[in-house]
């Protein structure tokens, strides 16, 4: 977890301040312009995905080692769509999915502490589906908001495979 407060300000600055940075994004949103600029993005958009596979795994650690200590069934209990939902509400900037983060785990940790402390204003189950709702509802909203790309500020060639011919 403490690597996470590291990686977040490294992050940040590679994909904003540097070099680096310009070229994964500029592969992310038109990768023709990235390749005509030098860059191999093929290999870039796999050493990208390989890291983003690094730190998902290093989530899936933490998630069994310290939030759930051992293994069972459905641990993660969607919380992998919550987090692709907070990249969207982070409309793809590190600090903002931070803030998000912050916002679902609080959500998150109230729930607990509601059921800790024998607090039965709110049911159980409504509880546990709070995230949840907040997520679809600040999706909603992001969507809503963000007219000037339309995609909730995703890169314009996400998902889509890049050819040199083509």
């Amino acid at each position: 977890m403490y690597v996470a407060y590291v990686l977040l300000p490294l992050a940040a600055w590679v994909l904003l301040r540097t070099r680096t940075g310009l070229k994964i994004r500029a592969a992310g949103e038109d990768a023709g312009s990235a390749d005509a600029m030098g860059v191999n993005v093929v290999l870039l958009r796999y050493l990208c995905t390989f890291f983003g596979g690094c730190m998902a795994g290093l989530g899936g650690a933490y998630l069994s080692i310290a939030y759930t200590p051992g293994w069972k069934e459905n641990m993660t209990m969607g919380q992998g769509w919550v987090a692709i939902a907070m990249v969207i509400f982070a409309t793809w900037y590190p600090f903002r999915a931070f803030l998000g983060a912050l916002l679902f785990g609080g959500l998150t940790a109230l729930q607990f502490y509601f059921q800790a402390t024998g607090i039965e204003v709110i049911p159980v189950n409504l509880l546990r589906m709070f995230p949840y709702l907040i997520t679809i509802l600040v999706l909603i909203v992001v969507m809503r908001l963000d007219k000037t790309r339309g995609r909730g500020g995703a890169p314009a060639s996400l998902g889509v495979p890049f050819s040199r011919e083509g």
